[in-house]
């Protein structure tokens, strides 16, 4: 697996024992062109990170910040070893998703990108626990990469889907968080 772009531009990133299932180079490729404009200085967080392809890539194209987020221990040490590569600028933390959703003191981030096991059956709830977390940014953009088998809500309460791209057997599903209304204006 390599880089596809930025100041880390095909460099070889380790790829950790067990079940991981690196994000296709054209998909990845792609979804960086869309969200370019908004990397440089952005926070970005990557969720079901695995070998933390996803977020070292962010950092690559100029994301200042990334937060790794894997569940599997058994793949802590080659997470480390790729974070390192972001030269300070990458944590590692080794939970669940859903957990760092719930509890986590770290964001706002400007990104998060969700890449689940193409089984996870909860996709639709994860995305409703992203919008309710205070983890995404005002205007911040929450991606997840998903079988063409499993629609997603086109909305969620915090959530409007505002892309939908198709890669082979998958989609990538691009949301925006709602602006909150203004409770300052208006009829009184």
């Amino acid at each position: 697996m390599r880089i596809t772009g930025g100041r880390l531009l095909g460099r070889q990133i380790r790829c950790p024992a067990g079940t991981i299932r690196p994000a296709m180079d054209k998909m990845r490729e792609s979804v960086f062109a869309i969200i370019q404009e908004g990397l440089p200085g952005a926070a970005f967080l990557d969720l079901f990170s695995g070998s933390g392809l996803i977020g070292l890539e962010a950092w690559s194209r100029g994301a200042a910040s990334v937060v790794l987020v894997e569940k599997d221990a058994g793949k802590r040490q080659v997470l480390l070893a790729n974070a390192a590569l972001a030269e300070g600028c990458a944590q590692v933390r080794i939970m669940p998703a859903e957990r760092y959703l719930k509890f986590a003191a770290g964001g706002p981030f400007d990104f998060i990108f969700l890449d689940p096991p193409f089984p996870y059956r909860f996709k639709a709830q994860l995305l409703g626990m992203v919008g309710e977390s205070r983890l995404l940014a005002e205007g911040g953009m929450a991606i997840m990469h998903h079988p063409k088998e499993d629609a997603l809500p086109k909305e969620t309460p915090a959530l409007a889907q505002t892309d939908l791209r198709a890669y082979g057997r998958s989609l990538v599903s691009f949301y925006k968080r709602r602006q909150a209304p203004d409770c300052n204006h208006g009829p009184h």
